[in-house]
C-alpha cells in the first residue's frame, strides 16, 4: 500500500518503517518500575523533558541527535518521543493496527494525548499524530485534495471506501471532528507541570546496576548529592566545556555546544551516579556518566567530546563533595573548583566587562 505524500504531512523517521524488529506492542511486556499497572519500559525523567520543552530547546535535541527538527513544537515533540522513548516500536500503519487496545491507550499517553475511546478510535488518532500537523491538517484542507487522496486517507482511518469525492470528503471530515483536539497538542498540565516527580528521581538509566556498581559496595555518606549546586559552577563548567572550540572541526564544535545546552542534566546525572556509588567518583563513574549519556541520545562519539565531558563531570563530581579516586589512587585536578574560587574568574568577568565598554563605546561614537 502506497504511503501518503501531502504537504502537510510530517515527516516520518527512519524508524518508523516496517523493518522494525516489534511488529507488535503488546509483545513487549516489561513492568516498569513503581508502575505495575504499566506494560512499557521507558524513562519518566526524558519524557518529562520532552513534555515541558520549548521549541529551542527541543530543536537543539533534535539536532544533536542528527533528525530532523522540522516542524511546530508539537510535531518536533512527538518526533522526539518516538525516536528516544519508543525507539523499538514499529508505529508505521502497519504497526498500529497490530496494537492491542491496551497498548494502544499506553502509547496515546506515553505522546501525552488522549487515550480513550474505541479501538478504532485509537488507532485513528495515534496514525494522525503520528503523521500530520494538527494546525494544517483542517478539514477546510480536505477541499484542496482528489479523490485518490481522499480514498488513501479513508483507508488510512478505516473508513468505507465506496462514493465519490464529496462521499470521501465527508468521511474524512467526520473522523477528523470526531477526533478534534484529541491529537496534535499534548494535555496542558503535562506542557505546564510534567511528569510529577520525575525531575526529582532522575533518568532510570542512571540508577546504577549490579556489573556497575563498585566491588567495594554502597558507603553511607552524609551528603546530599541531589543538592543543587551555585549557577557560577555551571556556567564555569560550560565556559570549560567550550574552551578553545574553534580550534576543534564544526561536527565537535556542534557536539559541545549540545552539550553545553543540557549542562544542568549532566549535574543531575553526576548526582545520582555518586549517590548511588557512596560517594565515590573514579574512572569506573566517568565510564557511567560517558554510557548514560550515550543512552539518552548525546553526540559524545568524538574522543574529544568524551575527554571533555568526562573532566567537567569529575570536577562538578568534586564540587558536589565526591570522594575522590579509586581505591585512593587518583586525585582530582581541582580545576572547576579553581575556577569558581581563584582570581581567574574575576578576572574572565572584567574582561568581558571591557570588552562590552568597549562594543558600547564604539557605536555611540
Amino acid at each position: 500500500m502506497p504511503l501518503l505524500s501531502f504537504p502537510w504531512m510530517i515527516e516520518t523517521g527512519a524508524r518508523n518503517d516496517l523493518s522494525c524488529q516489534d511488529t507488535h506492542a503488546s509483545d513487549i511486556m516489561v513492568e516498569r518500575l513503581g508502575r505495575p499497572d504499566r506494560t512499557m519500559n521507558y524513562d519518566e525523567y526524558v519524557l518529562d523533558g520532552l513534555y515541558r520543552g520549548r521549541l529551542v530547546e527541543l530543536r537543539e535535541r533534535a539536532e544533536g541527535l542528527g533528525i530532523s527538527k522540522s516542524g511546530s513544537v508539537e510535531v518536533l515533540r512527538a518526533r522526539l518521543i518516538q525516536y528516544l522513548i519508543l525507539p523499538d516500536h514499529d508505529l508505521s500503519w502497519d504497526g498500529i493496527q497490530s496494537m492491542s487496545h491496551i497498548d494502544l491507550g499506553e502509547v496515546l499517553k506515553i505522546f501525552g494525548i488522549k487515550s480513550s475511546g474505541s479501538q478504532r478510535e485509537r488507532r485513528q488518532r495515534l496514525w494522525l499524530h503520528l503523521n500530520f500537523d494538527s494546525r494544517r491538517m483542517t478539514i477546510e484542507k480536505l477541499a484542496e485534495m482528489d479523490r485518490d487522496d481522499l480514498h488513501e486517507m479513508c483507508v488510512r482511518l478505516e473508513s468505507p471506501l465506496t462514493g465519490n469525492r464529496t462521499v470521501l470528503m465527508g468521511r474524512v471530515a467526520g473522523v477528523l471532528t470526531n477526533q478534534l483536539n484529541g491529537w496534535g497538542r499534548i494535555k496542558r498540565s503535562l506542557r505546564r507541570n510534567g511528569i510529577p516527580g520525575a525531575s526529582e528521581k532522575g533518568p532510570v538509566d542512571d540508577q546504577p546496576t549490579e556489573s556497575e556498581a563498585d566491588d567495594g559496595g554502597t558507603v553511607s555518606v552524609d551528603v546530599d548529592f541531589h543538592q543543587i549546586v551555585p549557577a557560577a559552577v555551571i556556567e564555569d563548567a560550560s565556559d570549560a566545556l567550550v574552551m578553545g572550540i574553534e580550534r576543534l572541526d564544526p561536527d565537535v564544535q556542534s557536539d559541545l555546544r549540545f552539550v553545553v545546552s543540557m549542562m544542568g542534566d549532566l549535574e543531575r546525572m553526576v548526582g545520582t551516579i555518586l549517590r548511588g556509588h557512596g560517594g565515590r567518583w573514579g574512572e569506573a563513574q566517568k565510564e557511567l556518566v560517558l554510557r548514560l549519556a550515550k543512552r539518552r541520545g548525546w553526540p559524545i562519539d568524538s574522543e574529544s567530546v568524551r575527554t571533555r565531558v568526562s573532566r567537567v563531570a569529575t570536577d562538578i563530581a568534586e564540587i558536589k563533595g565526591a570522594r575522590m579516586g579509586e581505591f585512593g589512587t587518583e586525585q582530582s585536578r581541582h580545576s572547576l573548583r579553581d575556577l569558581v574560587t581563584s582570581n581567574e574568574s574575576g578576572t574572565r568577568i572584567r574582561e568581558t566587562m571591557r570588552e562590552a565598554q568597549r562594543a558600547l563605546d564604539g557605536r555611540l561614537s
